[in-house]
């Protein structure tokens, strides 16, 4: 078990990742109140299936809370934390300064959080960091993206670098790779930037294989083993993932529609039915273990116009899916916006973002719900969101409403594999350094247990 803390937690898709995979949380720092009432709703007030309660400390109140006021507030009690050897500061400082799927600033302030995120770990000291984002992190702004497996280029000048380069400083061994979650579970295809360090004066030095590389070996040597545990074969699809939760099946079959009743939703809107005995495939029942047919949260249909649910069958009628629409395609449809992708069933969505509009449905003449952008992301069923749905205007930088939340989050399937990846390198060279990962990894497993 390791004792974590996860710094920009969002709505808890991280957290939640590392907590099923046993580890221990110790408390959040997430500035957005909509994206902490969720993470506090779901992983300190009610964690269901067995997880482990958040053991959140007295100094620090349950409430959204900026690292900024973290380090200005707290710093005494995050010094004490030094002490107790922590094992783990996680956190996915926010990312779209550096996304390719919007625009590019290199003065973007959100940015420079990154920095407070190293503040801490150089005031906490943790065995290990693992910090995930986009991978435009690891380039130079004004730069094109060149990746060669484990980022051997085009890095120079990128925030990835200079993180590198500070972490080395303080004495972490680091890697950092390109993983993408689809190979999880994740039935999504989401390429992430994912950095490990490793605190050198912690572990025994007799290995002749620097000790973060080794966390990303493990996860992959051990990728079929992970799927198989949790019954399931990459790459999962869009409809074993959605496709009982669409309104119109293949077969022409329809759910019944009714009232959405969110007391966040504005009258007039509708959702599925949905009572949990529809057929389904093994990434299902894993999203659904432990529901029964309770029902489930953040069901809300789109409002489409009978115009806009026209264009919408004709787009997935005639254009290819799977892909962006091409700029033929949306000029015969008369669209301005230039990320649409009508998704297609038989491969796993399109990246999932913060706009709910960037994806059509496989076989619905509509955009998705916020419950399956989550089911798209690995979130189980039981999982609720808290605040608004949407939001827009200047409003899209200070506010985190359902759709971003979920958009912005650690698919905690990745976040499990990661979870137990890492515990597994720590184990390992705390117990005996000389046994080989790949050779001799059942007699650690049975060491570490």
């Amino acid at each position: 078990m390791l004792r974590f803390v996860d710094l920009f937690s969002g709505c808890g898709g991280l957290s939640l990742g590392l907590a099923s995979a046993g580890h221990q949380g110790l408390f959040s720092i997430e500035k957005d109140a909509m994206a902490f009432a969720t993470f506090k709703a779901n992983l300190i007030d009610e964690p269901r299936n067995g997880l482990r309660r958040f053991q959140w400390p007295e100094w620090l109140p349950k409430q959204a809370c900026g690292i900024d006021e973290l380090l200005a507030a707290h710093r005494t009690e995050l010094e004490s934390l030094a002490a107790e050897e922590i094992d783990l500061i996680a956190g996915g400082p926010p990312c779209q300064g550096f996304s390719f799927a919007g625009r590019r600033q290199a003065d973007d302030p959100r940015n420079q959080l990154f920095t407070k995120y190293l503040e801490v770990v150089t005031i906490v000291r943790p065995t290990a960091v693992l910090l995930e984002n986009v991978p435009g992190m690891a380039v130079a702004h004004g730069s094109s993206p060149v990746f060669n497996g484990k980022l051997a280029s085009g890095i120079t000048g990128s925030f990835l670098e200079r993180l590198v380069t500070e972490l080395s400083t303080l004495g972490y061994d680091v890697e950092a790779r390109i993983v993408n979650a689809t190979d999880y579970g994740v039935p999504q295809k989401r390429s992430r930037l994912i950095v490990v360090g490793l605190l050198k004066e912690r572990f025994r030095q007799a290995t002749t294989r620097p000790l973060a590389a080794q966390v990303f070996e493990r996860l992959r040597s051990h990728r079929e083993a992970f799927l198989s545990s949790l019954g399931l074969s990459a790459p999962v699809t869009a409809i074993e993932a959605i496709g009982d939760l669409s309104i119109f099946g293949r077969n022409g079959a329809i759910w019944d529609l009714k009232e959405c009743k969110d007391p966040v939703s504005p009258r007039g809107f509708l959702e599925v039915a949905y009572d949990g005995r529809r057929s389904r495939s093994s990434y299902q029942t894993l999203m659904r273990r432990g529901m029964g047919q309770e029902p489930m949260d953040s069901m809300r249909l789109a409002r489409h116009s009978d115009e806009v649910r026209s264009r919408f069958s004709e787009i997935i009628r005639t254009c290819r899916q799977g892909v962006r629409m091409n700029d033929q395609d949306r000029a015969t449809f008369k669209l301005k916006k230039h990320r649409i992708y009508p998704m297609s069933a038989d491969e796993p969505a399109p990246t999932i973002t913060t706009l709910p509009d960037d994806i059509l449905h496989f076989g619905d003449p509509r955009i998705l719900t916020v419950r399956e952008y989550a089911r798209l992301q690995s979130f189980p069923d039981w999982f609720a969101f808290k605040g608004k749905y949407t939001t827009g205007g200047d409003r899209r930088t200070k506010e985190c409403p359902r759709y971003t939340q979920v958009g912005n989050a650690v698919p905690p399937l990745l976040g499990l594999a990661l979870g137990k990846a890492l515990e597994f390198v720590i184990k390992k060279h705390k117990l005996d350094p000389e046994v080989d990962l790949d050779q001799e990894s059942g007699v650690v497993e049975a060491q570490a247990a």
